[in-house]
């Protein structure tokens, strides 16, 4: 699959300098290590946007692309072959693998980059990159764009114009290509799949723990972490929409919320179930639970090119308030009910968000401060929940500490939505015989 990606960062690097013209450079800095604690550094994760368009996974780098037709050039400053240090932290690309192995026209030491970069941008009128994310880095880039003014040769054009590259970008990576589909798919596959573990292990597990290290079992013997903090909350931990302790003991009577889903090749899953840790449904958490599930249902058939992306999330929330009608948790008319909100008290948050390279994925939600219009290659989580706080007096006892949320991931087509995580069962009765099987 790698010499996939790096033709398709090409292809994408291509792209890139299409949009911002001829008379323009882009810049965009990789990731660094981040100590965790005295020498020690959390797992290292590539920058996504860096990422989209290299495909390297090393520290300390930054790209630098040149527009000009035929003769662009991609070059990365990236850190040089160093055997000793390889020795400690594993082999490195180096110069050479930067162009023989990732496609770059050219390789430079990270090292020399303040005494190369600004001779690149000579002749150049505008630098793109990602303005206002990192102050330290933005006043990298003003250094370089303004080296040789300071030099005292103001005959040698220097660039007059700082742009933030970040939408541009962003636009490009919100269409998923054929393969970021592919990367996709397969981390909906895997996450289901540690899913499901969670289901079989729930009626012999005796805490939350246990469930998430069956989800992280699952996730490592397939190559690949986690691409969130999982959440899996017992009973009334559910109703925390951003519960992580992950260590509380199971509730027998209650219901089980797992929000979870792996990275591969660095692309996120994201999928909630919610399933009683019995086996078996009660009454009211039944009742809950078909509404959630209609009203997901609902917003995966508004999710094609004839709708924006507000369409889920309306859909949604015309069955939530009409079932919450139905069963007497909220009184009054649905219209009065959207217009003051007071469905908030038990759906507070929206119905879905971008999903791809970031669990929250990039891309505009309005153009024109309109609902921007749904379009193919979009992928999206479509995710409805009905949390009922546990303290909550003024509805029957039955229903207080029911939290309960279905997640799963869209692809918008041509024709119908495709759900990504399909696979993984949603409905009662196929949830109950996969929990009751083991």
């Amino acid at each position: 699959m790698h010499s996939q990606l790096f033709k398709e960062c090409q292809r994408r690097r291509a792209d890139l300098m299409g949009m911002i013209g001829r008379q323009a450079a882009a810049i965009i800095p990789g990731a660094q290590e981040k100590i965790r604690n005295n020498d020690v550094h959390y797992p290292f994760r590539q920058d996504s946007d860096f990422w989209y368009l290299t495909g390297f996974d090393e520290p300390d780098a930054i790209l630098v692309l040149l527009p000009d037709g035929q003769r662009s050039r991609s070059i990365l400053f990236c850190r040089e072959r160093n055997r000793q240090r390889e020795q400690w932290d594993g082999p490195r690309a180096g110069l050479e693998g930067a162009v023989d192995i990732y496609g770059m026209q050219d390789a430079f030491p990270i090292t020399d980059i303040d005494d190369i970069l600004p001779g690149l941008l000579e002749g150049r009128e505008q630098v793109h990159f990602p303005l206002g994310r990192d102050s330290e880095f933005d006043q990298r880039v003003i250094s370089w764009s303004r080296y040789n003014r300071r030099q005292g040769s103001p005959q040698r054009l220097m660039p007059e114009e700082l742009v933030c590259i970040t939408h541009v970008l962003h636009e490009l990576r919100l269409i998923k290509s054929r393969y970021e589909l592919q990367a996709m798919r397969r981390a909906a596959e895997i996450s289901a799949r540690a899913h499901t573990r969670v289901m079989q292990a729930v009626t012999t597990a005796t805490d939350e723990r246990e469930l998430m290290a069956e989800l992280i079992y699952e996730y490592t013997r397939a190559g690949c972490q986690t691409a969130y903090a999982p959440i899996v909350a017992a009973g009334v931990n559910a109703c925390v929409l951003h519960y992580t302790a992950n260590n509380q003991p199971l509730d027998r009577d209650g219901l089980v919320l797992v929000d979870s889903g792996c990275e591969y090749a660095n692309y996120a899953a994201d999928i909630t179930r919610t399933f009683p840790a019995s086996g078996h449904f009660s009454a009211p958490q039944k009742a809950i639970y078909a509404i959630v599930l209609a009203a997901q249902q609902a917003a995966i058939a508004t999710a094609t090119c004839a709708h924006n992306w507000d369409s889920p999330h309306h859909a949604a929330l015309a069955v939530i308030v009409d079932g919450l009608l139905d069963i007497g948790l909220l009184s009054g008319s649905r219209e009065q009910i959207l217009e003051t909100h007071s469905y908030r008290r038990f759906f507070m948050h929206k119905t879905g968000h971008w999903l791809g390279l970031d669990v929250h994925d990039v891309g505009d939600y309005q153009v024109d401060k309109q609902p921007r219009q749904l379009e193919p290659g979009m992928v999206m989580t479509i995710e409805p929940g009905i949390y009922i706080a546990p303290d909550d007096e003024q509805v029957a006892q039955s229903w207080r500490g029911i939290g309960v949320r279905i997640e799963d991931d869209v692809l918008v087509t041509k024709h119908d939505p495709e759900v990504l995580t399909g696979m993984l069962p949603r409905q009662i009765s196929e949830l109950e015989a996969l929990i009751q099987g083991g």
